[in-house]
């Protein structure tokens, strides 16, 4: 016949049992857990503007996303997406220049490419005003090489402190897109003179490479410069919307 007390000490070792899996599935969980790192920047090369988003899984290469514009070639946005570290599909979307020299305009087009684990593309979509035309080779290493561009770029830009703000300055105070508003602003090149004066008697929408410390916006880099009606530019993720 079982006492009471054995039976206590019973039901005390199956708690105890219970309790220790319990709290190794919770460890084994919080080992796994995913860590994302999220890094912006962009950069002007002629006259074109590019606006750079990334992520980082675990110090691996997970999503990327630019804004491209361009005052003579149009403008388009692209989402990139990795699986341990191999870019494994990639959206483009925008407007491009078609047509003959004296007849030119700006018409739609899309991209839409899937790689296998060799980098190989498996599946691939172009279409330019809803036409549809083969992508060569050197198109395809292009968008990897574009890629892998960005990740550089961006990382390069964060170890110099700067990051991509965009925001309204109304020549005294600096709204971020976000809301925050600073009145103290450092420009950190001489700008041209005609900027200046932009600056000083207009609203502006800007986008910049900086940073913002101690309540003080640091403006590294002007890269946009616009009406005050101009939109703040959002990350794509195109692919999350496809």
């Amino acid at each position: 016949m079982c006492s009471w007390r054995s039976f206590f000490m019973k039901k005390f070792f199956i708690s105890c049992l219970l309790s220790g899996l319990m709290l190794g599935c919770s460890s084994s969980q919080q080992s796994t857990s995913v860590s994302l790192e999220n890094y912006s920047g962009g950069e002007r090369m002629g006259d074109a503007t590019s606006l750079y988003w990334y992520t980082e899984e675990s110090n691996h290469p997970y999503a990327a996303d630019d804004y491209i514009q361009s005052r003579h070639d149009g403008w388009y946005q692209t989402s990139y997406r990795w699986e341990n570290s191999v870019l494994k599909e990639l959206i483009r979307e925008g407007e491009q220049i078609s047509g003959t020299a004296g007849k030119q305009e700006l018409v739609p087009f899309r991209v839409h490419v899937r790689f296998d684990k060799n980098g190989d593309a498996v599946y691939q979509q172009y279409r330019v005003n809803h036409k549809v035309f083969p992508l060569t080779a050197e198109a395809l290493e292009h968008y990897k090489s574009q890629a892998e561009a960005i990740v550089d770029t961006v990382k390069k830009q964060d170890k110099q402190d700067q990051t991509l703000i965009q925001g309204v300055w109304d020549g005294e105070t600096f709204e971020t897109c976000r809301g925050q508003e600073y009145e103290k602003v450092e420009f950190n090149k001489t700008l041209p003179g005609f900027v200046i004066q932009r600056l000083s008697s207009l609203d502006n929408y800007m986008a910049f490479l900086g940073n913002i410390r101690n309540g003080r916006v640091y403006i590294q880099e002007l890269l946009m410069l616009a009406d005050d009606g101009h939109e703040c530019i959002t990350r794509p993720n195109l692919l999350e919307k496809s």
